[in-house]
């Protein structure tokens, strides 16, 4: 059956193709220079997403552009923040090459790089027909940008037809106020508008519009992928959307306060063991909102507060498990971030005001009014200007009192040294014989500690899990948490701090562990 999305399109999109064939450029409306106050969902879990926060702000006005600032830094981890203005699209976007970048001419590549914000500006920025591709990365923003158009087929190709695409170990990104759009599904050549894959994990798809697609996104490229997880989707437009809205496949997600108009075939497919929170949605003229879909391996949902406005529901079958016709709750769902609902009657005027690039960065605090955010970025550089980059977005400053101190720790894997994290190159690392270890910075005299920053390299971004910090001496516990990053704690006179990995997926690499007396 000849999918029904390329026969809605909105006049909108025609107004963008006729722009794209005349050469003209086409403008959003006016957006602020802003980034929200910080981010929500599960992106606020492992250590957090801060994006480039702390490092230089750089203005890109071009594909080549944006790929010059990434190049351009110090290294692959050094904090940056990209404002894009203008069209990005296949004539102005080049390769460019550095060592602290790998990119692509068909795509803007992130890869093997973290500590990363684009942002939308000016009069807006459009990702034409060219997608977003994040690999081996973590702490990412991307924010108030539209990427439209991404085809997997016919001309010209772009990263699989995703317009955001995210594989291969990727940690902690947001995705807000964006605009994720196609002209149709596959038999047009295009694919997801949201897809993550291969271990990719804390991400949050908060404010955005998703519409005219045959495919909303997935988590899991397979029924075995199931190592993706830990998703939060809120306050989204899922509009003229076919299926995967999204696909789910093992892991844990969390929706809640989206509008969901229009899903043609159907929307939340949860399978292969995944669990969905499904809290406060608005689901209108719509089919099969929520279940299992095009497969017999279950997946499971919790349910509450949800409309269901002019649903349809399928009639059970072999490979298909719908929710409804009345959904109930077949398991639950622990959340573990705060967050505050909208009311579900109110959230297709809550999402119609807030969703999507161009929208001021509006955002709501569960009163369904709509709030406008006040934290300007700071003035852009050349993305080509000299000037050293700033430090990590929330180190320290002062002397890193473990250069030139000792090392030493539990055990070692082959190749690897303790002292590697005291030596200031994050070129070299030390990894535990397995998954788990300890390694510590040790002085000939008593020195006085309040803060470990613990950096990994940027091929392992976001492998360390839970952590403990001790006094080398006495043993005692002065801090405890997950996810490399800046560690505080009182200040501590000791001779010997010890860094212990309690919990990790895979073999970490600890690049750098960085002491500090303030």
């Amino acid at each position: 059956m000849r999918r029904r999305v390329a026969l809605r399109l909105s006049a909108a999109l025609g107004t963008l193709a006729l722009a794209a064939a005349t050469g003209a450029v086409l403008t959003a409306p006016e957006a602020t220079a802003a980034v929200t106050a910080g981010a929500t969902g599960y992106a606020t879990q492992n250590g957090g997403t801060t994006g480039g926060a702390g490092g230089r702000t750089v203005r890109a006005t071009t594909g080549t552009a944006i790929h010059q600032a990434l190049c351009g830094r110090a290294a692959a981890d050094t904090p940056i923040v990209i404002e894009v203005e203008g069209t990005i699209n296949h004539g102005n976007t080049t390769k460019v090459s550095g060592g602290s970048c790998s990119t692509a001419a068909d795509k803007i590549e992130l890869k093997q790089v973290s500590n990363i914000t684009i942002v939308g500006v000016g009069s807006g920025a459009v990702f034409d027909q060219l997608g977003i591709h994040i690999r081996e990365s973590s702490n990412i923003i991307i924010q108030n940008v539209t990427v439209r158009n991404v085809k997997k087929s016919g001309s010209p190709l772009s990263n699989g037809g995703d317009a955001i695409g995210m594989e291969s170990d990727v940690r902690n990104v947001w995705v807000d106020h964006t605009t994720l759009e196609a002209s149709g599904g596959e038999s047009e050549g295009y694919d997801g508008l949201f897809d993550m894959k291969d271990n990719t994990q804390y991400v949050t798809l908060s404010y955005s519009t998703l519409r005219n697609s045959g495919r909303g996104g997935l988590i899991g490229s397979s029924e075995s992928d199931v190592s993706n997880g830990y998703i939060t989707f809120h306050h989204n437009l899922y509009e003229n959307i076919d299926s995967r809205a999204p696909l789910l496949r093992g892991g844990t997600a969390h929706m809640y306060n989206n509008h969901y108009l229009s899903l043609n075939e159907s929307g939340i497919n949860s399978r292969a063991g995944a669990k969905a929170r499904v809290d406060n949605n608005y689901f209108e003229d719509s089919k099969d909102v929520l279940g299992t879909f095009y497969t017999d391996q279950a997946g499971y949902w919790q349910v509450s507060g949800n409309v269901y406005d002019n649903v349809t529901w399928s009639a059970p079958g072999e490979d298909t498990d719908p929710a409804g016709p009345d959904p109930e709750s077949n398991t639950t769902v622990s959340i573990p971030y705060a967050y505050t609902l909208d009311q579900a009657s109110c959230v297709p005027d809550i999402v119609r005001q807030t969703a999507g690039a161009g929208k001021g960065l509006k955002v709501s605090d569960g009163s369904c009014t709509p709030q406008t955010p006040t934290d300007p970025t700071p003035d852009p550089t050349d993305p080509t200007d000299p000037a050293e980059p700033t430090p990590g977005p929330t180190a320290p400053g002062g002397t890193n009192l473990s250069l030139g101190a000792g090392a030493d720790g539990s055990s070692k894997a082959s190749g690897t040294s303790y002292g590697h994290v005291r030596d200031g190159d994050l070129g070299t690392y030390w990894s535990p014989n397995g998954t788990t270890g300890s390694v510590s910075v040790k002085w000939g005299s008593a020195t006085t500690v309040s803060t470990v920053v613990v950096r990994e390299t940027t091929a392992t971004a976001g492998r360390i899990g839970s952590w403990r910090v001790r006094n080398g001496d006495t043993g005692a516990v002065l801090a405890s948490g997950s996810g490399a990053g800046v560690i505080t704690f009182p200040a501590t006179s000791l001779r010997k701090i010890t860094f212990e990995i309690t919990g990790a997926g895979g073999t970490p690499q600890v690049a750098e562990v960085e002491t500090y007396a303030g």
